[in-house]
């Protein structure tokens, strides 16, 4: 279980150590991104709480080997669609957050998570891995880095696949995601002022 805000490393250390041991990785990002694109794609008000939990509830995802050539760690199905491509789109990306914080497409996710974990060893990343998704993983990592190395490095990612942005609009919305992720009711219920 290796847990962190974004781009902190959490994708690049779990493929490596997923590799190493021969078990899948699963950058659990890519689930909440799976959900957002999919409430973006369904035209789903992503003020409205109950209308998310009830899309989280009814959509199945799923997981696959990465396709070759791909950066992502893994393949995303959301009712058996292959979306992968998407999931890194600036209007899925400035969203993610948001759409995360909702309780019931949390509880939902985490179910996923829970049952893709369940059905072999996995290395898993993402985060509230280690205290909520695995907390009885065998192993488990916390990964930081400044908040100026985090946009540099998410920068350097987006601008490779040809998402045209800044460094700074990137460090605007990192710190946004991570204003966003210490208020959430789950970390302050769990004592924890940044996940």
């Amino acid at each position: 279980a290796i847990d962190g805000p974004a781009a902190a490393g959490k994708t690049t250390v779990g493929r490596q150590t997923g590799f190493h041991l021969g078990y899948p990785f699963l950058d659990t990002g890519a689930i909440y991104r799976a959900m957002t694109w999919t409430a973006l794609h369904r035209g789903v008000d992503l003020s409205d709480e109950d209308a998310l939990s009830e899309l989280a509830t009814s959509i199945s995802i799923d997981i696959g080997p990465p396709s070759p050539g791909s950066i992502e760690p893994c393949t995303i199905f959301v009712d058996g669609e292959d979306v992968t491509r998407v999931l890194r789109q600036p209007e899925v990306e400035a969203a993610v957050s948001l759409v995360s914080r909702v309780e019931g497409v949390r509880d939902a996710l985490v179910k996923v998570q829970r049952d893709l974990a369940g059905r072999n060893s996995v290395v898993m990343a993402g985060r509230d891995i280690g205290t909520v998704v695995l907390p009885e993983a065998d192993l488990k990592a916390f990964l930081d880095a400044s908040l100026e190395e985090r946009a540099r490095r998410r920068f350097v990612e987006l601008s490779a696949m040809g998402i045209e942005v800044t460094e700074e609009s990137v460090l605007r919305d990192l710190r946004r995601r991570d204003r966003i992720d210490s208020e959430r009711s789950l970390a302050e219920s769990l004592g924890i002022s940044r996940l």
